[in-house]
């Protein structure tokens, strides 16, 4: 029985390991339709700043603020000239999860909107968020946390980060929920962050052939390039359902796409993006003008004037272009091509763009 058993064990031991499934989930390519998060802004102001907050004088928006809320405090501050520097009017941002509950905290940003040149170090005063219904569902109120600084004196500034922006973990406080519970939806559909025929048609055989073994029956259909509708059967929960459709994995196709940024010289090339068998060369091509006026003096004691004689220098500096050939079937075919021909980004953009002019790149170019 130990010999059959020790047998049993080399087997296991030799056997390779199952293969996982490689794949994006669902979850990560797809939203729930309606489901979703929601905007609010207030307006507040930060104190406690080390003497580098707006000038009242220059910011009377500021002023107007620090005065209503000095006003509702019970001091009358009307008829003075404030000449503090240590109070920042500011704006509020935050999103507010779908589905959060009275007395949940979410994040804050806080950017200044004055000429204070930095937050650091301040406080945020309790400021109403409100969303677009103009409705108040959160308070901020919290010190901030701001990672850049400006330190400077009468000659030199030194700058780092943005001083003026911050945030506050976990610094608004819910006070309304927005109406409506999950259970509520009237239909659940999955979005595609990415809209793709092919996509969507995956992701409906991937939930199909999981609810066959599942459920015994299919529940997906998809809509269009975007919406992927779904039936829960009866015998699940709804919560239940979404989380282990969501766990699915699936290959999601790319289009065919080249994105060029000609600020910073990034080039993306797509995975499916292909070039059709093409010539290319490129040569640099500089001209270099440069003046140096001369000036001209006359002989002594003679009636001559001084006169300035222009004097330009022409030089031009052609590099000798290499003719290489460009095409594939694939990215790693492409790119290789691309480094024979030995280009800096900026030239291989202007590359890309005659390619695809000349009909050769079958790709969609974003320029940027």
């Amino acid at each position: 029985m130990r010999r059959v058993l020790a047998l049993i064990a080399a087997m296991l031991l030799v056997l390779p390991a199952p293969a996982t499934a490689a794949g994006t989930r669902i979850k990560d390519i797809a939203t729930l339709k309606g489901v979703r998060d929601n905007q609010l802004v207030g307006y507040g102001l930060v104190t406690g700043l080390q003497g580098t907050g707006d000038t009242l004088r220059n910011a009377q928006f500021t002023e107007q603020s620090l005065q209503s809320m000095l006003d509702r405090m019970g001091i009358n501050v009307r008829d003075a000239r404030l000449r503090t520097r240590n109070v920042a009017a500011v704006m509020v941002t935050a999103d507010l999860p779908p589905y959060t509950g009275t007395g949940s905290r979410i994040d804050v940003t806080v950017t200044s909107l004055g000429d204070a040149t930095s937050l650091k170090g301040g406080t945020l005063l309790m400021t109403p968020l409100m969303g677009g219904d103009s409705l108040t569902y959160a308070a901020a109120q919290g010190p901030l946390a701001v990672s850049g600084f400006s330190v400077g004196g009468q000659a030199e500034t030194v700058t780092q980060g943005v001083p003026t922006a911050g945030r506050i973990p976990n610094g608004a406080l819910i006070e309304r929920e927005v109406p409506g519970t999950f259970r509520d939806l009237p239909e659940l559909v999955f979005e595609l962050k990415n809209p793709d025929f092919k996509t969507a048609t995956m992701v409906a055989d991937a939930i199909n052939a999981y609810a066959l073994a599942r459920f015994h029956r299919r529940v997906a259909a998809p809509r269009d390039q975007r919406a992927i509708a779904l039936q829960r059967p009866s015998n699940i929960a709804q919560t239940r359902f979404v989380a282990e459709i969501g766990d699915l994995t699936v290959n999601p196709d790319t289009p065919a796409r080249v994105v060029v940024d000609q600020r910073t010289g990034t080039v993306v090339i797509g995975r499916n993006v292909q070039i059709s068998t093409v010539a290319v060369t490129h040569g640099n091509l500089t001209v270099r003008v440069t003046e140096a006026p001369e000036v001209s003096q006359p002989a002594p004691f003679s009636n001559g004037q001084t006169a300035v004689v222009p004097r330009t220098e022409v030089a031009v500096n052609e590099q000798p272009g290499r003719m290489a050939i460009i095409g594939g079937s694939d990215l790693q075919t492409l790119v290789r091509g691309l480094n024979n021909v030995g280009l800096k980004p900026s030239d291989i953009i202007s590359i890309l763009q005659a390619v695809k002019t000349s009909g050769a790149l079958q790709a969609e170019l974003v320029v940027q």
